[in-house]
């Protein structure tokens, strides 16, 4: 028999948790007592957010479970966006929270919240613990749920008085195997599709890396001679400089990769859903392609484009399987001429820094498993479209969601997942500055992590539509009072220098790339530029927009 409290943080530790990351209050004090005499390693963040948002990087990077804890009412409510950036890319993350004792639920006690009611719509599951005797069992499933079939977070809210009272522990269960197998997949059909097709493409999903198949997937494609495309969060699962690989499709996808799938007849949809960003208008997306969706989230099959043929498997069966020889040299040599023709053209159009190549640059010379934690706005999409990696694991963004934010806490967690690899962190003004408190935990915590900082005074996306879709009818995006970021990163003891050339950039990457410890390098780009091409709202894939000379 053990206190509650020391169950959670024995069962933490059972399913081999090393870090978690938190902000202690009076509702889940019992838990953080308990973490004095354990071996679990606690990061103290600055912010509940920014301990989830680092929980996630650490999941993303490493694979494993995220853990966070906060306290009841204000510290379960900041969890809140973090959770749905989990719960929007799937990400596997166990939130414990403190709760008001059982006998106070109800009465409008001090910090008492209804945190199991607002989290439904942003969890996997989620838990109240109202009887000591059911804690051990629900943390074990709240981490086998969070990992099984399609990953998420898991919520579970513990009141105080079941923190202190005596349980009876038991150690975790061993979780469930992911996926079904192959199942009761139509090989048969499958491979007829295969036959048949003249042009087909495949379309990766984040899926495929949650689902640990990226090497099934690389033998696919080698196997097949496909051309393939990927979501902002499936990038990295292809192997950089595979031919036939055209990067990402969708609104700010290439020209290639859109084209490409507008003209396929097989479209082959692998642990990706049919995201609004990817398909433009959905009625004129891959118009002529017959489909084969493959998820581990049942849900998603046929949900937004109805499949010719869809199942709910394992990846890394349902690939090899599927894998078969096709005759495609003239359709992926025809791909790749247009990956070549259509290539982005990085001369700079100033003396000013050109940020598609500056992170086109910095990609080439960072070292190979480098993770980059990528916050929301054009900088992220500039990311996505001029840098390259090399596994999924290594491109850290926030997909469904578009946090701001997300940058610097997730590149917290990513450097704690991995200690001995380089961490890049690239955000925007305005993004840096709706977590910056969490350069004290960079500080305390003494990260090696190395911040790019694009800032273009502006709030970039949403003054690009703005001027594009409102008649340069600019509202709000004027962000020209930013603080010095040098001397801002200096007081958290964090060096940093600022370029605003383009005959400074060789310096300033040195700078950043070499340091020993923490550095920001804070780059001044112009408002003008925007990021292209883009696909309208509301426009078919074929429709996009292109820089106009």
């Amino acid at each position: 028999m053990i206190s509650g409290a020391e169950a959670v943080v024995r069962t933490i530790e059972g399913f081999g948790v090393e870090t978690v990351f938190g902000y202690p209050g009076g509702a889940i004090m019992p838990v953080y007592d308990a973490m004095l005499d354990s071996p679990v390693n606690h990061m103290l963040c600055r912010h509940e957010q920014g301990a989830a948002f680092a929980a996630i990087g650490f999941a993303r990077a490493s694979g494993k479970v995220g853990v966070c804890i906060a306290t009841s009412g204000p510290g379960a409510t900041n969890l809140l966006t973090s959770l749905a950036d989990a719960y929007m890319d799937s990400i596997p993350l166990v939130a414990i929270t403190g709760q008001v004792p059982t006998a106070a639920i109800g009465t409008d006690a001090f910090q008492e919240i209804d945190v199991l009611g607002l989290s439904l719509a942003c969890t996997k599951h989620s838990f109240l613990v109202q009887r000591p005797e059911d804690l051990c069992d629900t943390l074990q499933q709240a981490f086998a749920l969070a990992k099984e079939g399609r990953p998420g977070p898991v919520l579970v809210d513990i009141p105080k008085d079941v923190q202190q009272a005596m349980v009876e522990f038991h150690p975790p269960l061993t979780a469930h195997s992911n996926g079904d197998g192959i199942g009761d997949f139509p090989l048969a059909e499958a491979h007829q599709m295969l036959r048949d097709a003249k042009r087909p493409v495949l379309y990766v999903g984040g899926g495929v890396g949650m689902a640990g198949a990226v090497p099934q997937l690389r033998q696919f494609i080698e196997t097949t001679g496909m051309p393939s495309v990927a979501t902002l969060k499936g990038l990295g699962a292809v192997a950089p400089g595979t031919s036939g690989f055209m990067g990402m499709l969708g609104m700010h996808g290439t020209k290639a990769a859109n084209l490409a799938v507008q003209e396929s007849d097989l479209l082959i949809a692998v642990g990706a859903r049919f995201d609004d960003r990817v398909t433009g208008k959905l009625d004129e997306f891959a118009p002529c392609a017959k489909v084969i969706h493959l998820d581990i989230d049942p849900a998603e099959l046929s949900k937004r484009r109805a499949a010719h043929l869809s199942h709910s498997a394992d990846l890394k069966l349902v690939l090899p399987a599927m894998a078969m020889a096709l005759e495609l040299d003239d359709w992926r040599q025809l791909c790749d001429r247009r990956a070549q023709e259509w290539a982005f053209d990085y001369r700079c159009p100033g003396a000013g820094v050109f940020a598609p190549a500056l992170l086109n640059s910095l990609s080439q010379r960072l070292p190979k498993g480098t993770a980059v934690a990528c916050d929301v706005g054009q900088h992220q999409m500039w990311v996505a479209q001029h840098m390259s990696f090399d596994g999924p694991e290594n491109h850290i963004s926030s997909s469904g969601l578009g946090t701001m934010g997300f940058g610097i806490p997730a590149g917290i967690g990513a450097q704690f997942a991995r200690p001995d690899e380089t961490v890049l962190v690239v955000s925007g003004d305005g993004s840096f500055m709706m977590n910056v408190q969490e350069l004290a935990t960079i500080k305390r915590a003494k990260l090696p992590l190395k911040l790019l900082l694009l800032d273009n005074q502006r709030l970039g996306m949403v003054k690009q539509w703005q001027e594009l879709f409102f008649e340069e009818r600019y509202s709000e995006t004027d962000l020209s009072d930013n603080p010095d970021f040098v001397s801002l990163a200096a007081a958290f003891d964090i060096p940093g220098s600022h370029i605003w050339r383009q005959d400074q950039v060789e310096e300033g990457l040195n700078q950043l790339l070499n340091s020993d410890g923490p550095f920001l390098l804070h780059v001044s780009i112009s408002e003008k530029e925007n990021v292209w091409p883009l696909v309208p709202p509301g426009a078919s894939n074929s429709d996009m927009m292109e820089k106009q000379s």
